[in-house]
């Protein structure tokens, strides 16, 4: 009875929407006109441009901007892009001009592509060009040549068009007046898509790049095929691959960033080139800022974070950021009210919408509206499924507190006292700790929230918990995870995960929860591991990502990184638990836990390692977390 009953509520939603969706397609059609031009950069290439007039003559509209490597599609003056489909039809309401282009040497745009080409901090104003001085001449070009315009910008994006909006911010065009960097990718070595911390991510690399990175001679509206997988199952298919090299093989030669990715194992220049944190201080003054990101982002967690304290720190222009419970993109969906098992009590992708962006662009190009009462962070908060307000990011009055291993699976802020203390696990290349118990081939955007009992029951994964809080606890900010170790080989990864331990007796604002919801229906939620945050690092990178060292065997050592950031509370009744473990596969490619390149690591170069993570007076292993009342 009560799957029929949500079939009937989802047919009754499904019948509105696409009452809706009818009813907003034909306002837009009646009211729009769509031309296609080739806007002329500095050194001639000219970028293909779709552009969504108003027919209004009566007053002057702003031009809302995204740049992408993705198309502009569909091509073809009579072909419109469904915006009915998701919020841009609000600022269609609004009366914006829509302009979407495909960046330089993509689809039907002229030139070369270059994979996060880097900014040029001194072009020499005639013929050199990065993206920002593709912006710069396209929003110059349609300020003098699209009617009825006010000669207001914006530019906004999400993930790949992310970074082409944080490129437009350093553009210094007069008229760009607000940019949203979303999801922006932002750094390739350090936190963003295909590697963390040095390790790198093949399973979305190979699946993205086999398509996306194939060479396009000249313009085409025609996009690549990507590589065949022989299986469903992601976690064989990689392990019967066994070594980048291979991998390599199936790529095939003609993929030049794949390429990049395997001539730049360490972080050098190539790497920081392309980090346009290095840049931020080229922001105008008269461009506002508004980054925004998702807490269980798989993709670019890491850049949203990133790039607004990057911002922060160097740049004097008006920055904000917001950060909602979304996997990739989730704020610009029609949904934001669950990811996978967890719900959150409220579509906030619709409030984020309606609340945030929307007013943000109005107030910015139209003079509309006041949002002075906009705070500088508008933060979710996971656990109670509240929005908080900050003046700064990370919030002032966070106090940074360790919780220390302690022996038999503990975890306390007292720091142990004991001596030769220590839990050991071995790590076996050959048998990966998978990242979700799932057999599936894509890569999943629900494992960010997803239950760990599955690696709780490995013996290969270590997990640490404290007892049953007695209040609330909130973390606001960077968690540091400070290992203390000893392996008994050269090179190991670190996996540290942070876990909301769900009561056997869970309930939600006094009613009694025993179950969520997945595509399959129901799932029990008492005693639930609800995974908040996970990240890895490559051992060898410990001391200097530009420079790894091997480890000495048997010899303890510290493994300090940097989780990015968590607003999570964990609610009274709950545990805090930590997971330790060496391989997250396939999403890390496995680490030999030999010290070579790994890129070019043979079969035999893989092997066990007996990896001790130490909890005694000396060596008090530890996680720190940013707290707030």
């Amino acid at each position: 009875m009560k799957k029929i009953l949500s079939l009937l509520i989802g047919l009754a939603c499904g019948l509105s929407l696409l009452a809706q969706n009818s009813q907003d397609s034909a306002w837009i059609r009646d009211n729009y006109i769509k031309k296609e031009l080739y806007i002329p950069m500095r050194d001639g290439v000219k970028l293909f441009t779709s552009v969504y007039i108003p027919k209004d003559a009566t007053e002057k509209h702003p031009i809302l901007m995204s740049r992408t490597p993705y198309s502009c599609a569909p091509y073809g003056e009579n072909n419109w892009r469904p915006f009915w489909n998701n919020h841009w039809r609000y600022y269609m309401r609004e009366g914006y001009i829509i302009v979407l282009q495909d960046v330089r040497g993509r689809w039907m745009s002229e030139g070369n592509f270059v994979d996060v080409r880097p900014f040029n901090p001194a072009k020499n104003g005639t013929n050199e060009t990065d993206e920002a001085s593709d912006t710069y001449d396209a929003i110059d070009w349609l300020i003098k040549n699209i009617p009825n315009n006010n000669e207001r910008v914006g530019i906004f994006g999400i993930s790949y068009p992310g970074f082409y909006s944080t490129m437009a911010a350093l553009s210094k065009h007069p008229a760009l007046k607000a940019v949203s960097p979303q999801a922006p990718v932002t750094d390739w070595f350090i936190g963003d898509d295909f590697h963390h911390n040095g390790a790198f991510f093949p399973m979305d690399g190979f699946a993205f790049y086999s398509g996306f990175g194939k060479p396009r001679p000249k313009p085409t509206t025609v996009g690549p095929s990507s590589f065949q997988f022989p299986t469903k199952d992601a976690y064989q298919f990689y392990l019967n691959v066994g070594t980048l090299k291979n991998l390599a093989t199936l790529m095939g030669d003609s993929i030049a960033f794949w390429k990049d990715l395997y001539t730049h194992p360490t972080y050098d220049a190539f790497w920081k080139a392309r980090n346009p944190r290095n840049f931020a201080d080229q922001v105008s003054n008269s461009t506002a800022t508004m980054v925004v990101g998702g807490l269980f982002d798989a993709e670019d967690c890491f850049g949203a974070w990133r790039m607004y304290e990057a911002f922060e720190k160097k740049a004097k222009n008006d920055n904000k950021l917001v950060m909602g419970p979304w996997y990739h993109g989730q704020w610009a969906s029609r949904d934001g009210s669950s990811l996978g098992n967890v719900e959150f009590g409220s579509n906030t992708a619709e409030w984020y919408q309606n609340h945030i962006e929307i007013p943000y662009f109005n107030y910015h190009l139209k003079g509309k509206g006041d949002i002075s009462k906009q705070a500088e962070a508008t933060i979710f908060f996971t656990g109670t499924n509240q929005w908080k307000e900050f003046n700064q990011w990370p919030p002032a009055e966070k106090q940074e507190q360790a919780f220390y291993l302690q022996a038999n699976g503990g975890l306390s802020s007292e720091k142990p006292s004991g001596t030769n203390s220590f839990t050991e696990y071995v790590s076996d290349p050959n048998r990966p700790v998978p990242y979700t118990e799932d057999v599936h081939l894509d890569r999943t955007r629900q494992y960010m929230t997803d239950d760990q009992r599955f690696a709780y029951r490995r013996t290969d994964v270590l997990s640490f918990q404290t007892p049953v809080l007695t209040e609330d606890m909130t973390v606001a900010g960077t968690v540091i995870a400070d290992l203390l170790t000893s392996i008994s080989t050269t090179d190991a990864d670190f996996v540290v995960k942070v876990i909301d331990v769900f009561p056997d007796d869970f309930s939600y604002e006094g009613k009694k929860v025993v179950s969520g919801r997945n595509a399959e229906g129901d799932y029990p939620m008492t005693g639930y591991q609800m995974l908040v945050r996970g990240e890895i690092m490559r051992g060898k990178f410990r001391n200097s990502f530009e420079t790894p060292v091997p480890f000495k065997p048997g010899k303890v050592e510290r493994v300090k990184f940097e989780l990015p950031d968590i607003a999570h509370t964990f609610k009274k009744g709950h545990r805090f638990m930590i997971q330790i473990q060496s391989s997250w596969f396939p999403l890390a490619d496995r680490n030999p836990q030999k010290f070579v390149n790994i890129y070019e690591a043979q079969p035999s170069d893989f092997q066990k390692a007996t990896i001790r993570i130490h909890h005694d007076a000396a060596n008090s292993s530890s996680i720190v977390l940013p707290l707030i009342k």
